[in-house]
Order: C-alpha cells, then structure tokens, then sequence
C-alpha cells in the first residue's frame, strides 16, 4: 500500500505525537508499505490525517488537501486519527473544529474509549470508527535489566513529561514533594522527575532531570521501581506505556483515557490517600512486578492494528482512480505546500527574534 502521512517526526524529545508517527512510519516501511508525506503521488490508498491543525509545525498537509486529492482520486480512503480534546488543556473549540475536519473521513480513530464518548456526546457520528491502543517501540522501551525494588534501598518512584502544562499532572507531583517534606517518609521514598516544568513551580525535595528520549530516557526510567502519574484529562498519553513497558508498576489517578491503560497493572490514587497507596504498592511490590511482564500494550500491536485497519479500507476503494485534472491538482498542491512552508517559517523565526530580544 501507498500510505501519505500528514505530518511528520523529528529525531528528538517532541511528545508522544512525534513518537507516534516515528514508530507508525517504521512499521509501514518494515512491513513494506510506501509511505509519504505529501499528497503529490499518484495511486495513494490511504491519507492518514492525524493532526488536522493548519498551524502545528510537524503537519504536511490538511484536511482540505485530503478532500481536493479525493476529488482526483476516488478510490482513496481517509483515515483521521483522533488524540485531542478540549477537556485536556481546559480549550473552548478544539473539539468542534475536530468535528468539523472529520467531516471528510471515511474512518475515525480514537485513542481510548474515554475520547469516543467525548465526540460521541458532541454530536459526532462514530460509526464508522473503533479505539487503537497506543504503545511505545518494544525496541527502546522493555524490562530488559530492569530490577526488584531492594528493601534495604529508598523506593524511587518516577515520571516523566515533555509538555508542562499543568494538567500533566503538576498538582499531584507538587503534592508528592510537599509530602517528602516528612523527614521519615524521606528516608523511604524519593522522587524524580524527567522533562520540563512549569515557569512558576519549584520542586523543595525531588531530583530533576532534563528532558530524555529514547535510549537514555528507558536506561533512566528503569533505576527507579515504580511509576506516578497525576495526568488529568489525558485521551491516551505515551509516559505511562513507556515506563509500563520498562516494567514499573504505577500508580495513577482516574482520570481520563489512562486509567484504561494501568487498571490491571498499577493502583489508583488520589491525593488523599496518595501516600497510603505508596506504602501499599511497597507492601506489595512483588505481586505487582510479576504482573508487569503481562502488560499487553506497545507499538507493535498498535501499528498491527493500523496496518489491518488500513488494509481492510484499501480492499474496498471502489471508484475510478486517477482522473485527469490529478496533475492540476499536483501543481496546486506543490505550490500551495510551498507556500504554507514559507509562511511557517516566517512565524517561527519571527517568535525566535522576539524571545531572543526578550533576553535582553
């Protein structure tokens, strides 16, 4: 198959969207599909839009690239992968201008069931749609060396963000290190946290740690024995799958797509017992440990699924291929691509020399 992706990765810590398209985009080309990122190529099967945001730095085309290649080409089927909502940064309007953009999609993908019944109850028609489980590279990310928590040592307890909004789950790592500040409770527990931070918090009692990713951010994961994370509103989230896959328990709050993800293999928690579950997981660690060798989600399974999605769809592209004006279409495309590139990079550079000016 001939899969155009519209949006593309870069080799360093972005979130877990880049991750997603990187290890979707490694699949493909291992499993010998062609992938590309521009709706220039003739006899594509499949346009997957995953971020239909005009703005976003990483998109290479949009939806309504995707509706006019539709026009030339018939026989393609437009997969939109659904990740965001308004619920998740507390926004007004992301999940209408959603909506609206999947109005072109032959098939809708969500993250988790939590999501759908977001869309579901705004009026949005899922039926044409299912839930794909999101899952880190198994490559990077396992229990290989990762070790038994040792009674005689402090229990190190980790997360992780590349994003610092509050909803990430500030409040709740706040909470932790106030919490550190019981000097008996510091002689059992420590606290580290990965990625980058808020302006206006300061840590009093736990480690930092610049953001990482791969290699580095699994070798770094796996020196601790268990796993937090306050997410709130999150649809799917990658911190927790990565850290799951090194074979941390974790304990996480109900909230969100998370909860899908951790419910057979971690505690939940809130902050009023948080502590309680700390020394309940300690308590029980083995038990735990153990079940984390079943945990079921990763990139393979996730792109497997993809793929049989996208196989499925392209067997029924029934319609006349490419017509005529398809190389109108191409020329349109190239230029108006070009174009939106230049404006882009005009915006980026335009917000470096303001930052760069505020320095002064």
């Amino acid at each position: 198959m001939k899969i155009a992706i519209g949006s593309k990765f870069v080799n360093s810590p972005w979130g877990g969207g880049n991750l997603f398209i990187k290890n979707m985009v490694n699949y493909l080309l291992e499993n010998n599909h062609e992938v590309v990122f521009d709706l220039a190529s003739m006899n594509i099967d499949i346009i997957f839009i995953i971020d239909p945001r005009r703005e976003s730095e990483l998109v290479t085309f949009t939806p309504d690239d995707a509706k006019r290649y539709k026009k030339f080409n018939d026989k393609v089927k437009i997969v939109h992968r659904i990740n965001e909502c308004d619920e998740r940064k507390g926004t007004e309007g992301l999940n209408q201008y959603y909506i609206k953009e999947n109005e072109i999609a032959d098939f809708t993908v969500f993250v988790s069931e939590w999501l759908k019944k977001i869309y579901e109850k705004s009026d949005m028609d899922v039926s044409s749609s299912k839930v794909i489980m999101s899952g880190s590279d198994t490559k990077i990310f396992n229990n290989l060396g990762f070790k038994h928590w040792d009674r005689n040592n402090k229990f190190k307890i980790v997360t992780h963000h590349w994003g610092n909004h509050w909803n990430k789950g500030f409040e709740t790592y706040k909470f932790l290190d106030d919490l550190l500040d019981d000097e008996n409770l510091k002689t059992q527990v420590e606290f580290t946290y990965i990625g980058n931070l808020p302006d206006n918090l300061h840590f009093k009692n736990t480690n930092i740690v610049n953001p990482l990713n791969g290699e580095d951010l699994a070798q770094e994961l796996k020196k601790n024995n268990a796993y937090l994370t306050g997410s709130i509103n999150e649809p799917s989230g990658n911190h927790h799958i990565e850290a799951s896959q090194c074979g941390l328990p974790v304990l996480y709050i109900d909230s969100g797509g998370v909860k899908e993800f951790c419910r057979k293999h971690g505690i939940e928690f809130t902050n009023n017992n948080l502590q309680k579950q700390i020394f309940y997981l300690m308590e029980s660690y083995s038990y735990y440990f153990e079940l984390m060798k079943s945990y079921p989600f990763n990139s393979q399974n996730m792109c497997r699924e993809y793929e049989n999605l996208f196989i499925k769809l392209s067997k029924q592209n029934i319609g006349n291929g490419i017509s005529k004006g398809f190389y109108i279409q191409k020329i349109i495309f190239i230029l108006s691509h070009r174009l939106r590139l230049g404006l882009k990079f005009r915006k980026l550079k335009l917000k470096k020399i303001i930052k760069k000016g505020l320095k002064f």
